[in-house]
C-alpha cells in the first residue's frame, strides 16, 4: 500500500477534529487526483505537527476530512541559515527548491554592492508568494515536516548586524582557508552560510563580514556559480552535523504521537 499523499495547510485548520480543505489542496484533490470520500492523506502545519486524515465530503468549493491520528515530527540536526546575495533572473528559485530538499532551515536573500535588485510593493509581494510556493512544494516532495523560513529581502549590512552564536562562514573564492579546516568537530548551535553575488564581494564588504565574525572559506580550486556554491556546501554540513543518519521521515522513531 502506498503512503498517503502529503499536503501543507495553515496551522489553524488543524485545530479541530474536522478539517476544511480549500484552495490549492482542494483543487489538487478534486481536479488532479479525483479523490473520493474515504481517501487518506497526511496534512502538515509546517511546524512539525502531522495529521493523518480521511476525506469525508467533497463539495464544489471545499472538502471535509476527519482526523484519524496526530503526531509531532521534529527535524534534528544543526539549523542552517543560507544568506544568499539575490541573483539575477530566476536563479533564486532553484536555490530555494534544492536548498529545501537539502534541509536548509532559513533562507535570507540580501542585496550587496554587486547585487542590487529593488523589490517593492506589489512586485515584492508577488515574488515572496512565488518563493513560498516553491518552498512548500519542495518540502512536500522531499517529505519535510517543517517548512523552511523565507525572510524578506534586506541589505547585507542589516544581516551582518544579527547577534548570534552560530558558526559564521562566507564562501569566497579568495578565502584563505578551505571549508574543512573551519568546521569544528563539535556541532555548533547553528550555521550561517553566506554566499555572494555573480560579481563577487567588494573589499569593504569582506572587511564588514570579517568584523562581524564570518570566516572566509573556499571550496577548492574550482569557481562555483552563486546558485551552486551554497548547494555544494550544504551537504557537507548535513553530513557532519545534520540528520542524514536518520531513516526517512515516515519511519522516524522520533515521532511523538499526540
Amino acid at each position: 500500500m502506498s503512503d498517503p499523499l502529503r499536503f501543507f495547510v495553515p496551522p489553524e485548520s488543524l485545530i479541530d477534529e474536522t478539517v476544511i480543505l480549500r484552495g490549492e489542496v482542494f483543487h489538487h484533490l478534486r481536479n488532479v487526483l479525483r479523490s473520493k470520500p474515504g481517501a487518506e492523506l497526511t496534512l502538515l502545519d509546517g511546524r512539525g505537527q502531522c495529521c493523518l486524515v480521511s476525506l469525508t465530503v467533497l463539495h464544489k468549493q471545499e472538502a471535509e476530512a476527519r482526523v484519524i491520528r496526530r503526531w509531532q515530527q521534529n527535524e534534528l540536526g544543526v539549523p542552517i541559515t543560507l544568506i544568499q546575495a539575490l541573483p539575477k533572473g530566476d536563479k533564486f528559485d532553484l536555490i530555494l527548491q534544492k536548498g529545501t530538499e537539502l534541509g536548509i532551515t532559513v533562507f535570507q536573500p540580501v542585496e550587496t554592492r554587486h547585487a542590487v535588485l529593488t523589490l517593492k510593493g506589489e512586485r515584492r509581494d508577488k515574488r515572496m508568494q512565488r518563493w513560498q510556493k516553491i518552498i512548500r512544494e519542495a518540502a512536500r516532495q522531499s517529505r519535510r515536516s517543517r517548512l523552511p523560513e523565507i525572510r524578506p529581502l534586506t541589505s547585507l549590512s542589516e544581516t551582518l548586524g544579527d547577534s548570534t552564536h552560530d558558526l559564521k562562514l562566507v564562501l569566497w573564492e579568495a578565502g584563505a582557508r578551505p571549508l574543512a579546516e573551519a568546521l569544528p568537530k563539535t556541532p555548533p548551535d547553528g550555521v550561517r552560510l553566506l554566499v555572494g553575488p555573480e560579481g563577487g564581494f567588494s573589499d569593504e564588504e569582506i572587511r564588514e563580514m570579517t568584523q562581524a565574525g564570518f570566516q572566509a572559506v573556499h571550496l577548492g580550486p574550482r569557481i562555483l556559480r552563486t546558485e551552486t556554491a551554497g548547494l555544494a556546501a550544504t551537504p557537507i554540513l548535513q553530513y557532519l552535523y545534520g540528520d542524514w543518519h536518520q531513516a526517512p521521515s515516515d519511519s522516524n522513531p522520533n515521532q511523538h504521537e499526540e
